[in-house]
């Protein structure tokens, strides 16, 4: 339980919607660097009762407990009351810590209040971390079981109190153990068809633990292992992926953590080969995913948003009287599409996408979400349907674009 970890962000304003909590997030993503997992994580309300009660559950969960927010002057900065009462302590005056605070002011012209001499106590038995941005002094504790480090809410003292003087203590904390991290990413299958295929190797409790989270239709795997040195959790980790790659094959698109764009992109680079576009119901969606990676000039040549029927005729050529016999939304009108992108663009590859984002438009014969999607290359055209409604139209627009991606990845083997 050592090397688990708990996040404590301590504010009305976190709660009421008028302050975004970014100081949680931060501080996961620097816990890792530490071999330490996030087990727990909550916000609650400026009151010493709450905030005592959350101090006592983490403790249950997590050897190490991080509090943010509740050191400052005024009455509803009461966090380090909820610490004093939870280690059922007094709080005890500092005064060096009051002439750090006088000589702060001093340096920015101005008056120390009373109200700042609370900031002056701290729980008997914990130790003042300095905080060299702002008049609030950190609060750390620490025992053979648990450490409990309090930083102020600002984030930049926060940051800066955590990388000079908290983050150390933690690695010396958790040093008895490693934790080693992969990623990887899916697309293709649902949730379900994934913990299907890997069965038991998702069980809570196992070394490695893998967590499954879904977003936009993209599911991450998050192998996490835990050894007594970095070598051995990530071998634990590197047989995992070997079990994960034989159970799942292609649906796999990054070990990395990158994206769609990123992946096919280094393909497109690496086999010095081109891709154009022809998009209508996405609208420049997908080209805006392939040059927001830097690099994109080296394998993007062009792209046509051909969104009416008019533009398909004039700019691609696509015939009128294939557009009238089988329609705008249809399989023949997206190869069309693709082949007369690839012959304009002088591409190795056109991708096209033709379909109904709705929220209108739809009939029983062509739903909302109906959306098909054409690759062009020198050997043929391969073209795919897909029913992705009937939802919002920004979640057709997503799919479309993660498909016609994945199709063009698994076109160019990877």
């Amino acid at each position: 339980m050592k090397n688990n970890a708990a996040i404590i962000s301590v504010g009305n304003e976190l709660l009421n919607g008028n302050t975004i909590d970014t100081n949680s997030n931060w501080l996961q993503l620097r816990l890792l660097t530490a071999s330490a997992q996030v087990v727990y994580s909550c916000c609650v309300t400026d009151d010493i009762s709450e905030i005592r009660t959350a101090i006592k559950y983490a403790s249950q969960k997590a050897g190490i407990i991080l509090i943010t927010g509740g050191l400052g002057p005024t009455d509803d900065d009461i966090t380090r009351n909820a610490i004093a009462e939870f280690l059922n302590v007094p709080l005890v005056y500092h005064h060096e810590i009051e002439e750090k605070m006088q000589k702060f002011f001093a340096r920015i012209n101005r008056p120390m209040v009373e109200k700042n001499k609370i900031q002056a106590y701290l729980p008997a038995g914990t130790e003042v971390i300095d905080n060299p941005l702002g008049t609030a002094p950190g609060i750390f504790y620490s025992d053979n079981d648990k450490i409990i480090a309090s930083m102020p809410g600002v984030p930049s003292e926060m940051k800066r109190m955590f990388d000079e003087n908290i983050l150390q203590k933690i690695e010396n904390f958790a040093k008895k153990s490693q934790l080693f991290i992969k990623k990887l990413k899916l697309i293709g299958a649902g949730e379900s068809n994934i913990a299907e295929k890997i069965g038991n190797m998702m069980e809570r409790g196992r070394n490695p633990l893998i967590n499954c989270t879904v977003n936009c239709g993209i599911i991450t795997l998050h192998i996490i292992a835990t050894a007594e040195n970095q070598a051995a959790a990530e071998k634990l980790v590197t047989d995992d992926t070997a079990r994960l790659s034989a159970l799942l094959g292609d649906l796999i698109y990054s070990f990395d953590g990158e994206s769609l764009a990123e992946v096919v992109g280094k393909k497109l680079l690496h086999c010095k080969k081109t891709i154009a576009l022809a998009e209508s119901c996405t609208g420049g969606l997908i080209a805006k995913q392939i040059t927001d990676i830097p690099g994109s000039s080296g394998y993007f040549k062009c792209g046509w948003i051909t969104y009416s029927n008019e533009a398909k005729i004039s700019q691609l050529g696509v015939k009128k009287e294939v557009i009238e016999q089988f329609g705008a939304v249809s399989a023949e009108v997206a190869e069309a599409m693709a082949k007369a992108a690839r012959e304009k663009s002088g591409a190795d590859f056109a991708l096209a996408v033709t379909g109904i984002a709705g929220p209108a438009g739809g009939t029983e014969q062509k739903p909302i979400g109906l959306v098909y999607i054409a690759i062009a290359s020198e050997k043929d055209i391969q073209t795919e349907k897909f029913l992705f409604g009937p939802r919002d139209r920004d979640f057709i627009r997503q799919r479309t674009y993660q498909n016609a991606l994945n199709l063009l990845r698994l076109k160019l083997g990877i």
